[in-house]
């Protein structure tokens, strides 16, 4: 297809699709002539992808290293992916000589592996610190609960994933990029669901 066939199939304008050719996220078409250049659904995809890491609220230097690890993607599956999260915001960086003595209790208590280089593990250090601060610190109870369910969720999303390293590396940067929003949203909604079922309970009771 022709770069204006491009556009269309993908949704991008032709100054971004340029901007993303010049910067190399965007892979060149094959070459027909001096000024033209043929394009195919790798293309689309490629797009596809830019603009989901790119509403996901990545940096183009973030995408371009995300793009790097699904097409170059170390020997273990568990370090790209570690690389590949780190690139996701909310930003932090880990460090060896660093320890997360909250993290490191709630990820003990719930029986999973402490590695302080996994950026998740600050990010989950900050965040309990946050609730601390405004006085509704993690509880064992609520542990409990939120351990069973996202431990549910991370199960059925990596029974899902492909057994090749590069589309296992792409289907776990893209489902923490897209899907933590909706399970945010979800959650949301839920509890506004159980508050108007309590609240239409308490009227029923008090007529």
């Amino acid at each position: 297809m022709r770069v204006s066939e491009l556009v269309s199939a993908s949704g991008v304008p032709l100054a971004t699709v340029k901007y993303y050719l010049r910067e190399g996220v965007l892979m060149p078409g094959e070459s027909t002539s001096a000024t033209q250049s043929k394009y195919g659904d790798q293309h689309v995809e490629r797009l596809a992808l830019i603009k989901a890491l790119a509403g996901a609220g990545l940096p183009l230097d973030r995408i371009k290293a995300v793009l790097g690890l699904i097409e170059h993607p170390d020997s273990s599956l568990f370090e790209t992916l570690g690389r590949a999260i780190a690139e996701l915001p909310p930003y932090l960086e880990p460090s060896d000589a660093v320890e997360y003595p909250r993290a490191r209790v709630v990820i003990e208590k719930l029986g999973q592996i402490y590695d302080p280089r996994f950026v998740a593990v600050a990010q989950l250090e900050r965040a309990l610190g946050a609730a601390e601060d405004v006085g509704i610190p993690m509880t064992d109870e609520r542990l409990e609960v939120y351990g069973r369910h996202v431990r549910g969720i991370a199960e059925y999303d990596l029974s899902q994933m492909p057994s090749s390293v590069e589309a296992a590396v792409e289907y776990a940067v893209l489902g923490t990029a897209i899907y933590e929003p909706i399970i945010t949203a979800m959650r949301r909604l839920a509890h506004q669901d159980v508050s108007f079922a309590g609240a239409a309970t308490d009227e029923r009771l008090d007529q």
